[in-house]
């Protein structure tokens, strides 16, 4: 007896072969960056000294790690330059392969998106215009802070806000949020802020910068915190590979090289127990 094979068995079939060889033979995104010989990243170009334009070209120490990672995987770099606003939103969408710009490690964003190693200490002062009677943290009831939009500072200076308020105090006037560190050091330079709130390399690079002008108020928070890169959650493979590079560079020193070529200190930069709990 002949069977009869059903034309949507059929079509089931095929599909479930095609599906199978499709998973299969999926490369990584790793996979497809070493074929192609070809790294797409994208940076915040505006956040020295990190990562800032100069003569058109984007420099800084996370450029010179970046070299680095380039030259251990075989391949070119593409780096594109964006608002940090849209930079984490873009590489879930699959825009580019990695955002190689400094990224505060905070709990939120450990559970969506795969850090690596910190490349830089990142916690989190306080900085006001040379000659303001603002000494501490307490001085800050009834003040303006600025800091980033959507940064990691956004969230600490909403905790001091918190906290003073929390501490009997009426809090800030204001919390000014701008598109970039150096828009909120400005608006502390001409008085529409009281201080600015952000990483402590930022704003020894500000005051290098422009001697006399600013001032630190002090530490932000009490524990150190930290600035990484970041890949897809699907994407361990890359951090691993990422990682490798960076810990071959703090083993040969290079790493201490790098921050007191830019940083102007050296520190030591955590292997573990650097992310929070429930982290990728």
């Amino acid at each position: 007896m002949r069977a009869v094979v059903k034309p949507w068995l059929v079509s089931a079939l095929v599909a479930a072969v095609t599906f199978a060889a499709g998973s299969a033979s999926a490369e990584t995104t790793l996979e497809r960056i070493v074929r192609t010989k070809k790294i797409t990243v994208a940076t915040e170009a505006a956040y020295p000294p990190m990562e800032y334009i100069e003569n058109g070209k984007i420099v800084g120490m996370a450029s010179e790690i970046l070299r680095e990672v380039a030259k251990d995987l075989g391949v070119e770099v593409e780096q594109i330059d964006l608002p940090f606003q849209g930079i984490l939103p873009g590489l879930l969408a699959s825009k580019f392969d990695l955002v190689a710009t400094s990224v505060g490690i905070n709990a939120e964003r450990a559970k969506r998106y795969a850090y690596t190693l910190p490349i830089a200490e990142n916690s989190a002062h306080v900085v006001r215009k040379a000659g303001r009677p603002i000494k501490a943290l307490s001085d800050l009831n009834g003040r303006t802070v600025a800091t980033q939009l959507a940064s990691s500072m956004e969230p600490i200076s909403r905790k001091i806000d918190e906290k003073l308020k929390a501490d009997g105090g009426p809090g800030f006037k204001d919390l000014k949020l701008f598109p970039a560190f150096s828009d909120s050091f400005l608006s502390v330079g001409n008085g529409t802020a009281d201080v600015a709130v952000a990483s402590l390399p930022v704003i020894n690079n500000l005051m290098a910068s422009r001697p006399g002008m600013f001032e630190l108020v002090g530490r932000a928070v009490d524990q150190p915190s930290y600035v990484a890169w970041v890949a897809r959650p699907e994407d361990k493979d890359l951090r691993e590979a990422i990682n490798k590079t960076l810990r071959r560079l703090k083993q040969s020193g290079r790493m201490t090289e790098l921050q007191e070529k830019w940083l102007k200190q050296s520190y030591p930069l955590p292997d573990s127990d650097y992310l929070p709990e429930g982290a990728i």
